[in-house]
């Protein structure tokens, strides 16, 4: 059989290898399929044979293995799952390796965040974001804006970024040598790097934002995140207040969102219910309880926290515990099982919905919408002016909360917008690019701040780099300006960390989100006040 065919037959059976999974699991968990609807299945699937046999035969060009596969994991696969819902997904090898990745939180490479950028001849180069701190990377003294010119003498030009990544990652403690271009350097600069597990932390930022105040951010749930949360906290010590940051945050492991809301809750106490049709529904409880004073918490949203960062605020609201601040949130409450169909393969379908403590379901409607639709248009989804038609719930203390698609937060702080002029000094990587510049010639101390001297020059380089401006451009965003240069050349003189804590501590959001700690310290007062109250009355 030539490797064509096989490979052609390979996908056909992938194919009805997941309808094969998505049959069963239903058939194994509930009660038998009638006859008329395995004669249904059989119908469908034969149907679906019949047509790629005629694709494959008459097709205007010759199917090779890459359109094979196209078909089969662009499309038919997909177009089958998302026809029952915007969540359920097929990971072919490649994703289903960089989802495990995902969860795992760690991986065997050099260490650092590299990216596309195109240069003034038009050619793309890839660049280094960051090293990560601690890393070979960052202890061999790679920079942010250094361009990888070659990887064990094999040129990267042509390549994208994760064709980079690639080469870079490989077994613990192997060699790979790295050619990088220097702004400000003569000659090309060569390391020799020995490859060591990376951990990819969830929380990438936790500081005393303001004095009293600590600050957490969480950037998604995998196996670490609640371990993360629980250092964060002892190193906090004693505190008067916290900021848990949850904007952006997609979700993840479902247990790991147990965890954490577990480290703000009673013992006892629901942190989420999921029920589903093929298999028994489920309560998650706080297996430990919040130890120590308690304090005020501030959980900021935005419309891109989802799933079980939603899990995390509807619990924390639900039950009292956090005023949660922000937009209301994107509203994935469906969940997804991950099945191994073959050869690495693996199927995200959805066995449940997450329901908060008080009962609300965190689902968005996505009847007749569109995939397009559902992810990036919203409408008045945010703050709809008739709740009427929204699901209305109670908290713990008997305040009302709405349900029926994601957590709508107790007190609103819009979206920061950018203007036109931000745009195109983000499109250009100015920041960036100035950083690079600017470190070529200086250093920067601890106590740096970036003054008229170091406007001027950040406006000179505008100029020579063919970016256009005014005045009032430069006045009308000057904090913003300003905290973007020193966020860039504290990421590059003392490592990521020092450049998001610039960056959180002017974020006006995370002001706001602090500015509501007395409604918090509030809400906590009075749920210790009914807590009593039920005390009292039970004896």
């Amino acid at each position: 059989m030539a490797p064509r065919t096989r490979r052609a037959l390979f996908s056909v059976t992938l194919f009805l290898a997941t309808c094969a999974v998505l049959g069963s699991v239903i058939s194994q968990k509930v009660a038998a399929q009638s006859a008329t609807d395995e004669s249904t299945l059989r119908d469908n699937l034969h149907t679906f044979t019949d047509v790629y046999s005629i694709v494959e035969q008459n097709y205007a060009e010759k199917l090779d293995s890459d359109k094979t596969d196209k078909a089969i994991y662009d499309g038919a696969i997909p177009g089958m799952l998302h026809t029952l819902d915007p969540h359920s997904n097929f990971y072919d090898p490649k994703a289903f390796a960089q989802m495990r990745e995902d969860q795992h939180g760690k991986y065997y490479g050099v260490g650092m965040q590299i990216q596309p950028q195109p240069d003034k001849n038009g050619t793309t180069k890839i660049v280094v974001l960051a090293p990560f701190e601690g890393t070979p990377s960052y202890k061999a003294g790679i920079r942010p804006g250094d361009v990888i010119v070659s990887i064990d003498g094999k040129s990267t030009e042509g390549m994208d970024s994760a064709a980079v990544a690639s080469l870079l990652k490989g077994p613990k403690g192997t060699h790979v040598s790295v050619t990088m271009s220097r702004e400000g350097s003569a000659k090309p600069l060569v390391f020799d790097l020995i490859r060591d597990e990376i951990p990819r932390y969830s929380v990438d930022l936790a500081f005393m934002v303001r004095p009293g105040i600590g600050y957490i951010h969480v950037t998604n749930f995998m196996e670490t995140t609640s371990r993360e949360v629980g250092d964060a906290l002892d190193k906090f010590g004693e505190i008067k207040g916290l900021v848990i940051d949850l904007r952006g945050n997609p979700g993840g492991l479902l247990n790991e969102a147990v965890n954490m809301s577990d480290k703000f809750l009673q013992k006892g106490q629901i942190v989420v219910s999921q029920r589903g049709r093929a298999f028994p529904d489920q309560v998650y409880r706080a297996a430990h309880g919040e130890e120590g004073n308690k304090y005020p918490i501030v959980v900021l949203v935005n419309r891109n926290t989802a799933s079980a960062a939603e899990i995390v605020s509807g619990a924390l609201q639900d039950h009292d515990r956090a005023l949660i601040v922000g937009e209301t949130t994107f509203g994935k409450g469906l969940v997804q099982t991950v099945f191994q169909v073959a050869e690495n393969t693996g199927l995200a379908l959805t066995t449940y919905h997450y329901y908060t403590p008080s009962g609300r379901l965190i689902q968005r409607n996505y009847d007749h919408v569109s995939l397009y639709d559902y992810y990036y248009v919203r409408d008045n989804a945010d703050h709809p002016k008739d709740k009427s038609s929204l699901e209305v719930k109670l908290t713990d203390s008997g305040r009302t909360v709405y349900g029926g698609g994601g957590i709508t937060p107790d007190e609103k702080i819009d979206n920061l917008k950018s203007n036109h002029f931000q745009d195109t000094l983000l499109q250009h990587y100015a920041f960036f690019n100035f950083s690079k510049h600017y470190l070529a010639t200086h250093t920067v101390a601890k106590e740096f701040q970036v003054d008229d001297a170091v406007m001027q020059q950040f406006k000179e380089f505008l100029k020579s780099n063919s970016i256009d401006y005014t005045d009032a451009d430069i006045a009308g965003v000057d904090d913003w300006i300003k905290e973007s240069i020193k966020s860039e050349l504290f990421t590059s003189q003392f490592g990521q960390l020092e450049g998001l804590k610039i960056r959180a501590a002017w974020d006006p959001q995370i002001a706001k989100a602090i500015g509501f700690m007395p409604q918090a310290q509030a809400l906590e007062d009075h749920l210790r006040s009914s807590q009593k109250s039920t005390t009292t009355a039970s004896r």
